[in-house]
């Protein structure tokens, strides 16, 4: 059976290390649809209830912004998660963001 495209991005976000963080569309990308991070957006938005878990707090947009924090239980906990890996959020922005940038497309 194939998989759908969220449960192949649900796959991907469960490769990105502790500490590291990717965007949505670095993800499209690696999955071979590159004008689809929107869809991963609607992913992760969907993503809260999937098992094994999903570290959706890692998916990030291109700049490095937590955009998706108001799809967490509270808005801070996105910034929380991040924090306790030991990265650094400056005004909702990950500080260093190139250096923690983890590419799918070079692990599938």
């Amino acid at each position: 059976m194939e998989q759908s495209f969220y449960e192949q991005v649900y796959e991907v976000v469960r490769l990105i290390p502790k500490g590291r963080v990717t965007s949505y569309g670095a993800i499209a990308k690696a999955l071979g649809a590159g004008k689809s991070s929107r869809l991963v957006g609607y992913a992760m938005n969907n993503a809260h209830d999937a098992l094994p878990p999903i570290p959706a707090h890692r998916v990030v947009n291109h700049k490095g912004l937590l955009t998706g924090k108001f799809h967490f239980p509270t808005p801070e906990l996105m910034q929380e998660l991040l924090e306790n890996e030991g990265l650094v959020i400056e005004q909702d922005k990950i500080k260093d963001f190139k250096i923690h940038f983890w590419d799918p497309a070079l692990e599938l």
